[in-house]
Protein backbone atom coordinates (compact mmCIF):
# COMPACT_ATOMS: atom_id res chain seq x y z
CA UNK A 1 0.00 0.00 0.00
CA UNK A 2 0.89 3.55 -0.80
CA UNK A 3 2.72 5.30 2.01
CA UNK A 4 1.79 8.95 3.78
CA UNK A 5 5.47 10.20 2.70
CA UNK A 6 4.62 9.10 -1.33
CA UNK A 7 3.92 10.91 -3.89
CA UNK A 8 0.51 11.68 -5.90
CA UNK A 9 1.89 10.29 -8.73
CA UNK A 10 3.76 7.04 -6.91
CA UNK A 11 0.28 6.71 -5.67
CA UNK A 12 -1.33 6.55 -9.57
CA UNK A 13 1.86 4.19 -10.35
CA UNK A 14 0.89 2.25 -7.66
CA UNK A 15 -3.19 2.10 -8.29
CA UNK A 16 -2.21 1.53 -11.83
CA UNK A 17 -0.59 -1.68 -11.19
CA UNK A 18 -2.63 -2.84 -8.75
CA UNK A 19 -5.44 -2.54 -11.93
CA UNK A 20 -3.79 -5.79 -13.23
CA UNK A 21 -0.83 -3.83 -14.66
CA UNK A 22 -3.06 -1.00 -16.45
CA UNK A 23 -0.81 0.72 -18.66
CA UNK A 24 -0.45 4.35 -18.64
CA UNK A 25 -1.67 4.37 -22.28
CA UNK A 26 -4.90 3.14 -21.16
CA UNK A 27 -5.13 5.04 -17.87
CA UNK A 28 -4.65 8.40 -20.10
CA UNK A 29 -7.63 7.59 -22.20
CA UNK A 30 -9.83 6.73 -19.34
CA UNK A 31 -8.59 10.00 -17.76
CA UNK A 32 -8.96 12.12 -20.70
CA UNK A 33 -5.46 13.25 -20.65
CA UNK A 34 -1.99 12.55 -22.58
CA UNK A 35 0.25 9.40 -22.02
CA UNK A 36 3.09 11.81 -21.46
CA UNK A 37 1.35 13.75 -18.47
CA UNK A 38 0.72 10.81 -17.01
CA UNK A 39 4.65 9.67 -17.54
CA UNK A 40 5.92 12.98 -16.40
CA UNK A 41 3.14 12.65 -12.97
CA UNK A 42 4.09 9.34 -11.96
CA UNK A 43 7.98 9.97 -12.63
CA UNK A 44 7.43 13.39 -10.14
CA UNK A 45 8.40 15.82 -12.71
CA UNK A 46 4.68 17.29 -12.55
CA UNK A 47 2.12 17.67 -10.00
CA UNK A 48 -1.73 17.71 -10.82
CA UNK A 49 -2.55 21.14 -10.14
CA UNK A 50 -6.38 21.00 -11.18
CA UNK A 51 -8.78 19.29 -9.01
CA UNK A 52 -10.64 17.90 -12.07
CA UNK A 53 -8.26 15.73 -13.26
CA UNK A 54 -7.51 14.15 -10.13
CA UNK A 55 -10.83 13.35 -9.80
CA UNK A 56 -10.60 11.65 -13.35
CA UNK A 57 -7.40 10.01 -13.08
CA UNK A 58 -9.03 8.64 -9.36
CA UNK A 59 -12.34 6.98 -11.31
CA UNK A 60 -10.32 5.76 -13.85
CA UNK A 61 -8.03 4.15 -11.26
CA UNK A 62 -11.52 2.94 -9.49
CA UNK A 63 -9.91 4.87 -6.35
CA UNK A 64 -11.07 7.56 -4.07
CA UNK A 65 -9.40 11.27 -4.40
CA UNK A 66 -8.17 10.53 -0.57
CA UNK A 67 -6.87 7.07 -1.95
CA UNK A 68 -4.61 9.03 -4.52
CA UNK A 69 -4.17 12.24 -1.83
CA UNK A 70 -2.81 9.62 0.50
CA UNK A 71 -5.57 10.07 3.11
CA UNK A 72 -7.19 7.00 4.18
CA UNK A 73 -5.90 4.33 6.21
CA UNK A 74 -7.32 1.47 3.68
CA UNK A 75 -7.08 0.41 0.00
CA UNK A 76 -10.43 1.38 -0.95
CA UNK A 77 -12.90 3.25 0.89
CA UNK A 78 -15.55 1.55 3.33
CA UNK A 79 -18.72 2.95 1.47
CA UNK A 80 -17.40 1.10 -2.07
CA UNK A 81 -15.75 -1.58 -0.34
CA UNK A 82 -19.08 -3.00 0.39
CA UNK A 83 -20.24 -2.77 -2.85
CA UNK A 84 -16.94 -3.85 -4.80
CA UNK A 85 -17.67 -7.33 -5.01
CA UNK A 86 -20.96 -7.12 -7.00
CA UNK A 87 -19.03 -5.06 -9.41
CA UNK A 88 -17.31 -7.50 -11.67
CA UNK A 89 -20.79 -9.57 -12.04
CA UNK A 90 -22.67 -6.11 -12.85
CA UNK A 91 -19.93 -5.91 -15.44
CA UNK A 92 -20.42 -9.33 -16.74
CA UNK A 93 -23.74 -8.47 -17.10
CA UNK A 94 -23.35 -5.73 -18.74
CA UNK A 95 -21.02 -6.90 -21.60
CA UNK A 96 -23.60 -9.67 -22.17
CA UNK A 97 -26.52 -7.42 -22.72
CA UNK A 98 -23.89 -5.24 -25.07
CA UNK A 99 -23.07 -8.46 -27.13
CA UNK A 100 -26.56 -9.15 -27.71
CA UNK A 101 -27.14 -12.40 -25.58
CA UNK A 102 -30.05 -12.53 -23.75
CA UNK A 103 -30.81 -15.66 -20.69
CA UNK A 104 -34.52 -17.00 -20.50
CA UNK A 105 -36.47 -15.47 -18.18
CA UNK A 106 -37.10 -16.89 -14.88
CA UNK A 107 -39.47 -13.96 -13.81
CA UNK A 108 -42.65 -12.90 -14.32
CA UNK A 109 -43.09 -9.30 -15.65
CA UNK A 110 -45.09 -8.24 -11.99
CA UNK A 111 -41.80 -9.75 -10.02
CA UNK A 112 -39.50 -8.11 -12.15
CA UNK A 113 -41.38 -4.75 -12.01
CA UNK A 114 -41.34 -5.65 -8.55
CA UNK A 115 -37.71 -5.78 -7.96
CA UNK A 116 -37.28 -2.72 -10.19
CA UNK A 117 -39.34 -0.46 -7.93
CA UNK A 118 -37.38 -2.19 -4.98
CA UNK A 119 -33.91 -1.02 -6.51
CA UNK A 120 -35.60 2.08 -7.38
CA UNK A 121 -36.30 2.47 -3.57
CA UNK A 122 -32.63 1.80 -2.59
CA UNK A 123 -31.90 4.65 -5.67
CA UNK A 124 -34.41 6.72 -3.78
CA UNK A 125 -32.82 6.31 -0.42
CA UNK A 126 -28.82 6.36 -1.76
CA UNK A 127 -28.10 2.75 -0.69
CA UNK A 128 -25.75 2.00 -3.57
CA UNK A 129 -23.82 -0.75 -1.59
CA UNK A 130 -27.55 -2.36 -1.35
CA UNK A 131 -28.47 -1.54 -4.84
CA UNK A 132 -24.95 -3.22 -6.30
CA UNK A 133 -25.85 -6.86 -4.94
CA UNK A 134 -29.43 -6.45 -6.68
CA UNK A 135 -28.29 -5.35 -10.12
CA UNK A 136 -26.46 -8.66 -11.57
CA UNK A 137 -29.74 -10.30 -11.49
CA UNK A 138 -31.76 -7.32 -12.15
CA UNK A 139 -29.72 -6.36 -15.42
CA UNK A 140 -30.16 -9.86 -16.93
CA UNK A 141 -33.99 -10.46 -16.10
CA UNK A 142 -34.64 -6.79 -17.69
CA UNK A 143 -32.38 -8.09 -21.00
CA UNK A 144 -35.12 -10.95 -21.32
CA UNK A 145 -37.79 -8.76 -21.37
CA UNK A 146 -36.20 -6.20 -23.18
CA UNK A 147 -38.44 -2.35 -23.43
CA UNK A 148 -39.05 0.13 -20.99
CA UNK A 149 -37.91 -2.85 -18.01
CA UNK A 150 -34.82 -2.77 -19.78
CA UNK A 151 -34.24 0.83 -19.84
CA UNK A 152 -35.11 1.22 -16.04
CA UNK A 153 -32.79 -1.47 -15.18
CA UNK A 154 -29.45 0.29 -16.84
CA UNK A 155 -30.38 3.38 -15.84
CA UNK A 156 -30.52 2.92 -12.46
CA UNK A 157 -26.96 0.90 -12.96
CA UNK A 158 -25.63 3.57 -14.49
CA UNK A 159 -26.48 6.06 -11.44
CA UNK A 160 -25.26 3.27 -8.57
CA UNK A 161 -22.23 2.58 -10.47
CA UNK A 162 -21.28 6.79 -11.22
CA UNK A 163 -21.73 7.42 -7.27
CA UNK A 164 -19.82 4.41 -6.06
CA UNK A 165 -16.82 5.59 -8.50
CA UNK A 166 -16.70 3.10 -11.27
CA UNK A 167 -17.83 6.01 -13.99
CA UNK A 168 -16.91 3.93 -17.13
CA UNK A 169 -19.04 1.29 -16.10
CA UNK A 170 -21.50 4.06 -15.20
CA UNK A 171 -21.09 5.23 -19.14
CA UNK A 172 -21.42 1.46 -20.36
CA UNK A 173 -24.79 1.16 -18.63
CA UNK A 174 -26.51 4.49 -19.64
CA UNK A 175 -25.55 3.59 -23.51
CA UNK A 176 -27.65 0.18 -23.18
CA UNK A 177 -30.48 2.53 -21.50
CA UNK A 178 -30.11 4.89 -24.61
CA UNK A 179 -30.66 2.22 -27.28
CA UNK A 180 -33.37 0.36 -25.35
CA UNK A 181 -35.05 3.85 -24.96
CA UNK A 182 -34.96 3.81 -28.58
CA UNK A 183 -36.11 0.32 -29.17
CA UNK A 184 -39.40 1.53 -27.20
CA UNK A 185 -39.81 4.42 -28.68
CA UNK A 186 -40.65 5.81 -25.32
CA UNK A 187 -39.42 9.72 -25.32
CA UNK A 188 -39.76 10.24 -21.29
CA UNK A 189 -37.15 7.30 -21.06
CA UNK A 190 -35.06 8.07 -23.71
CA UNK A 191 -34.31 11.89 -22.16
CA UNK A 192 -33.90 9.87 -18.81
CA UNK A 193 -31.52 7.73 -20.76
CA UNK A 194 -30.03 10.84 -22.55
CA UNK A 195 -29.51 12.66 -18.98
CA UNK A 196 -28.03 9.65 -17.61
CA UNK A 197 -25.54 9.74 -20.38
CA UNK A 198 -24.43 13.01 -20.20
CA UNK A 199 -24.26 12.34 -16.06
CA UNK A 200 -21.67 9.64 -16.50
CA UNK A 201 -19.31 11.59 -18.83
CA UNK A 202 -16.29 13.10 -16.79
CA UNK A 203 -15.70 16.53 -15.87
CA UNK A 204 -13.14 16.82 -19.08
CA UNK A 205 -15.89 15.33 -21.56
CA UNK A 206 -18.29 18.42 -19.97
CA UNK A 207 -18.09 20.00 -23.71
CA UNK A 208 -19.33 16.41 -25.43
CA UNK A 209 -21.91 16.53 -22.41
CA UNK A 210 -23.22 20.03 -23.18
CA UNK A 211 -23.31 18.80 -26.85
CA UNK A 212 -25.21 15.26 -25.83
CA UNK A 213 -27.58 17.20 -23.85
CA UNK A 214 -28.05 19.85 -26.58
CA UNK A 215 -28.92 16.88 -29.01
CA UNK A 216 -30.58 15.04 -26.65
CA UNK A 217 -33.38 18.52 -26.03
CA UNK A 218 -33.75 19.16 -30.18
CA UNK A 219 -34.73 15.45 -30.15
CA UNK A 220 -37.49 15.57 -27.19
CA UNK A 221 -39.12 18.46 -28.63
CA UNK A 222 -42.04 16.89 -30.74
CA UNK A 223 -43.20 14.68 -27.40
CA UNK A 224 -43.29 18.16 -25.30
CA UNK A 225 -46.78 17.89 -24.77
CA UNK A 226 -46.20 15.15 -21.98
CA UNK A 227 -45.46 16.19 -18.69
CA UNK A 228 -42.90 13.74 -18.30
CA UNK A 229 -41.00 14.37 -21.41
CA UNK A 230 -40.87 17.95 -20.22
CA UNK A 231 -39.19 16.90 -16.91
CA UNK A 232 -36.64 15.25 -18.61
CA UNK A 233 -36.42 18.47 -21.02
CA UNK A 234 -35.67 20.67 -17.76
CA UNK A 235 -33.05 18.07 -16.56
CA UNK A 236 -31.37 18.32 -19.61
CA UNK A 237 -31.21 21.95 -19.63
CA UNK A 238 -29.80 21.55 -15.80
CA UNK A 239 -27.29 19.65 -17.22
CA UNK A 240 -26.18 21.89 -19.94
CA UNK A 241 -25.95 24.74 -17.88
CA UNK A 242 -23.81 23.11 -15.49
CA UNK A 243 -21.38 21.28 -18.05
CA UNK A 244 -21.15 24.57 -20.23
CA UNK A 245 -20.60 25.85 -16.44
CA UNK A 246 -17.29 23.70 -16.27
CA UNK A 247 -16.60 24.56 -20.41
CA UNK A 248 -16.24 27.88 -19.71
CA UNK A 249 -19.58 29.01 -21.17
CA UNK A 250 -21.09 31.10 -19.37
CA UNK A 251 -23.75 32.77 -21.26
CA UNK A 252 -24.41 29.32 -22.79
CA UNK A 253 -25.15 27.87 -19.03
CA UNK A 254 -27.24 31.39 -18.45
CA UNK A 255 -29.36 30.37 -21.22
CA UNK A 256 -29.87 26.72 -20.32
CA UNK A 257 -30.47 28.08 -16.57
CA UNK A 258 -33.64 29.95 -17.76
CA UNK A 259 -34.97 27.53 -19.81
CA UNK A 260 -35.34 25.18 -16.56
CA UNK A 261 -36.07 28.15 -14.58
CA UNK A 262 -39.29 28.43 -17.06
CA UNK A 263 -40.26 25.20 -17.86
CA UNK A 264 -39.89 24.30 -13.52
CA UNK A 265 -42.04 27.65 -13.12
CA UNK A 266 -44.83 26.14 -15.12
CA UNK A 267 -44.77 22.67 -13.17
CA UNK A 268 -44.19 23.38 -10.26
CA UNK A 269 -42.28 20.68 -7.60
CA UNK A 270 -43.90 17.27 -7.75
CA UNK A 271 -46.01 16.81 -5.34
CA UNK A 272 -44.42 13.15 -4.15
CA UNK A 273 -41.31 15.23 -4.61
CA UNK A 274 -40.02 12.52 -7.16
CA UNK A 275 -42.47 13.21 -10.57
CA UNK A 276 -41.18 11.08 -13.35
CA UNK A 277 -38.52 8.61 -12.67
CA UNK A 278 -37.47 10.21 -8.93
CA UNK A 279 -35.49 13.32 -11.05
CA UNK A 280 -37.78 15.44 -9.02
CA UNK A 281 -37.70 18.69 -11.20
CA UNK A 282 -39.30 21.54 -10.28
CA UNK A 283 -38.23 25.16 -8.67
CA UNK A 284 -36.43 23.10 -5.91
CA UNK A 285 -34.57 21.27 -7.73
CA UNK A 286 -33.85 23.89 -10.33
CA UNK A 287 -32.32 26.23 -7.45
CA UNK A 288 -30.26 23.17 -5.92
CA UNK A 289 -28.27 23.26 -9.28
CA UNK A 290 -27.88 26.55 -9.04
CA UNK A 291 -26.04 25.77 -6.13
CA UNK A 292 -24.11 23.35 -7.96
CA UNK A 293 -23.56 26.10 -10.27
CA UNK A 294 -22.77 28.77 -8.34
CA UNK A 295 -20.12 26.38 -6.66
CA UNK A 296 -18.09 25.03 -9.45
CA UNK A 297 -17.84 29.65 -10.23
CA UNK A 298 -16.20 29.32 -6.98
CA UNK A 299 -19.11 31.89 -5.31
CA UNK A 300 -19.28 30.57 -1.88
CA UNK A 301 -21.14 33.91 -1.25
CA UNK A 302 -23.90 33.20 -3.99
CA UNK A 303 -24.30 29.54 -2.87
CA UNK A 304 -24.90 30.76 0.83
CA UNK A 305 -27.12 33.13 -0.38
CA UNK A 306 -29.25 30.74 -2.39
CA UNK A 307 -29.10 28.04 0.31
CA UNK A 308 -31.46 30.51 1.83
CA UNK A 309 -34.32 30.48 -0.41
CA UNK A 310 -34.56 25.96 -0.63
CA UNK A 311 -36.11 23.74 0.96
CA UNK A 312 -34.23 20.27 0.16
CA UNK A 313 -36.88 18.11 2.49
CA UNK A 314 -39.57 18.30 -0.55
CA UNK A 315 -37.74 16.31 -2.70
CA UNK A 316 -37.92 12.76 -1.98
CA UNK A 317 -33.98 11.56 -3.62
CA UNK A 318 -31.83 11.58 -0.75
CA UNK A 319 -28.41 12.78 -2.90
CA UNK A 320 -30.44 15.74 -4.05
CA UNK A 321 -30.58 16.55 -0.50
CA UNK A 322 -26.85 15.74 0.39
CA UNK A 323 -26.20 17.56 -2.68
CA UNK A 324 -27.71 20.66 -0.28
CA UNK A 325 -26.06 20.62 2.33
CA UNK A 326 -22.67 19.63 0.63
CA UNK A 327 -22.53 22.41 -1.55
CA UNK A 328 -23.30 24.86 1.26
CA UNK A 329 -20.40 23.08 3.49
CA UNK A 330 -17.63 23.66 1.02
CA UNK A 331 -19.13 27.29 0.62
CA UNK A 332 -19.02 27.51 4.53
CA UNK A 333 -15.53 25.80 4.66
CA UNK A 334 -13.97 28.50 1.62
CA UNK A 335 -12.46 31.03 3.96
CA UNK A 336 -11.66 29.04 7.22
CA UNK A 337 -14.01 31.14 8.87
CA UNK A 338 -17.37 29.10 9.52
CA UNK A 339 -15.79 26.09 10.19
CA UNK A 340 -17.94 25.04 12.69
CA UNK A 341 -21.00 26.11 10.67
CA UNK A 342 -19.50 23.93 7.61
CA UNK A 343 -19.11 21.01 9.90
CA UNK A 344 -22.97 20.93 10.52
CA UNK A 345 -23.58 21.34 7.44
CA UNK A 346 -21.68 18.48 6.51
CA UNK A 347 -22.97 16.01 9.29
CA UNK A 348 -26.37 16.44 7.54
CA UNK A 349 -24.95 16.12 4.12
CA UNK A 350 -24.12 12.34 5.89
CA UNK A 351 -26.84 11.82 7.45
CA UNK A 352 -28.92 12.40 4.40
CA UNK A 353 -26.73 10.01 2.32
CA UNK A 354 -23.66 7.97 4.01
CA UNK A 355 -22.36 6.46 1.11
CA UNK A 356 -22.07 9.02 -1.41
CA UNK A 357 -21.18 11.44 0.76
CA UNK A 358 -18.45 9.21 1.70
CA UNK A 359 -17.07 8.91 -2.12
CA UNK A 360 -17.56 12.53 -2.73
CA UNK A 361 -13.59 13.72 -3.54
CA UNK A 362 -15.10 16.92 -2.77
CA UNK A 363 -16.52 16.32 0.50
CA UNK A 364 -13.61 14.41 1.40
CA UNK A 365 -11.20 17.59 0.57
CA UNK A 366 -12.81 20.00 2.78
CA UNK A 367 -12.96 17.75 5.59
CA UNK A 368 -9.21 16.99 5.21
CA UNK A 369 -7.79 21.00 4.96
CA UNK A 370 -10.78 21.63 7.85
CA UNK A 371 -8.03 18.97 9.93
CA UNK A 372 -5.41 20.93 8.84
CA UNK A 373 -6.62 24.13 9.48
CA UNK A 374 -7.72 23.04 12.92
CA UNK A 375 -4.07 21.28 14.47
CA UNK A 376 -3.18 24.72 15.27
CA UNK A 377 -5.85 24.18 18.15
CA UNK A 378 -7.26 20.66 18.38
CA UNK A 379 -9.48 18.69 16.01
CA UNK A 380 -13.38 18.79 17.18
CA UNK A 381 -14.23 15.41 18.22
CA UNK A 382 -17.02 15.35 15.61
CA UNK A 383 -14.93 16.57 12.56
CA UNK A 384 -12.35 13.23 13.93
CA UNK A 385 -15.31 11.12 13.54
CA UNK A 386 -16.27 12.26 10.63
CA UNK A 387 -13.59 11.40 9.44
CA UNK A 388 -13.25 8.22 10.31
CA UNK A 389 -16.75 7.15 8.72
CA UNK A 390 -15.23 8.52 5.56
CA UNK A 391 -11.88 6.38 5.79
CA UNK A 392 -9.98 9.46 6.06
CA UNK A 393 -7.54 8.43 9.37
CA UNK A 394 -6.35 11.69 10.67
CA UNK A 395 -3.69 11.24 13.17
CA UNK A 396 -3.98 12.13 16.82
Amino acid sequence: MARKTDTIGARIRYWRMRRSGMSQAVLAGLAGVSQSYISQVESGRKTIDRRSTLVAVAAALQVTVADLLGQGAEPGDPARDSAAESVPAIWSALIEIEDGERRPATRTREELAADIARSDELRTSANYPAMARLLPGLLVEAAATSGVALVQAAYQASTCLRHLGYRHLALNAARIAVSAAEEAEDPAWLGAARFAYAQSLPIESAPLAARAADRSLAALQAGAADERVRQMLGQLHLSAALTSTVSGRPDVARDHLAEATREAASLGDPPDGAGFNGCGFGPTNVRLWEMSIAAELGEGGRVVELSRTVRPQVLAAANRRMSYWLDLGRALAENGRSDAEALAAFVRAEQAAPAPFALNPLAQDAVVTMAQRARRRAIPDDLRMLAGRMGINLAA
